[in-house]
């Protein structure tokens, strides 16, 4: 392809353009959260509502122009705020990443209906992030060891040594 042919193509794109934007320009306005560094749009996509898990669950896409990303904090007031939620902690983020060139993350969200409902649910380490459980402190070796321990018991002997631990442990 000669340099005047690969130019009238790429005048005609755009000119494309122009005259045919693209569907994310004109982005709702009323889902348009305004923060402190600019506008960040945040949208929900696949509302689910999950009455086993007392929840409600979704993907959301935060649009955050010239912004690095959202903070956990700022997003889960948000979403907190919008649902009408008493508490943020009932505010469960989680896998969040960011686009290639930054300006869009996308994630899951869970929002439930009590704390009782978070603390059945989620996992341990989802509880410490949130503020609902305390991280318990414990070295390596001390872990394997237990793990070794465990392993030298087997059948009713396993009983038996939970058993005497747990005795060992009151006294």
């Amino acid at each position: 392809m000669s340099l005047g042919t690969s130019c009238a193509i790429s005048v005609w794109l755009l000119a494309l353009t122009l005259v045919y934007p693209p569907p994310h320009a004109s982005a709702a306005k009323d889902q348009d959260a305004i923060m402190a560094d600019g506008p960040v749009s945040i949208r929900e996509r696949k509302y689910i509502r999950n009455p086993l898990l007392q929840r409600r669950q979704f993907v959301v896409e935060v649009i955050h122009p010239g912004k690095a990303n959202l903070s956990r904090s700022e997003l889960a007031a948000q979403l907190s705020k919008r649902h009408k939620v008493a508490d943020e902690k009932c505010v469960v983020l989680k896998g969040f990443r960011s686009n290639f060139g930054g300006g869009k993350s996308v994630g899951f969200a869970c929002i439930y209906d009590s704390i009782e409902a978070v603390k059945k649910v989620e996992q341990k380490f989802t509880l410490i992030r949130q503020g609902l459980a305390e991280k318990v402190e414990s070295s390596r070796k001390q872990i394997k060891e237990a793990k070794n321990r465990g392993k030298k018991t087997r059948g009713t002997g396993v009983r038996q040594a939970k058993h005497k631990a747990k005795r060992s442990q009151d006294s």
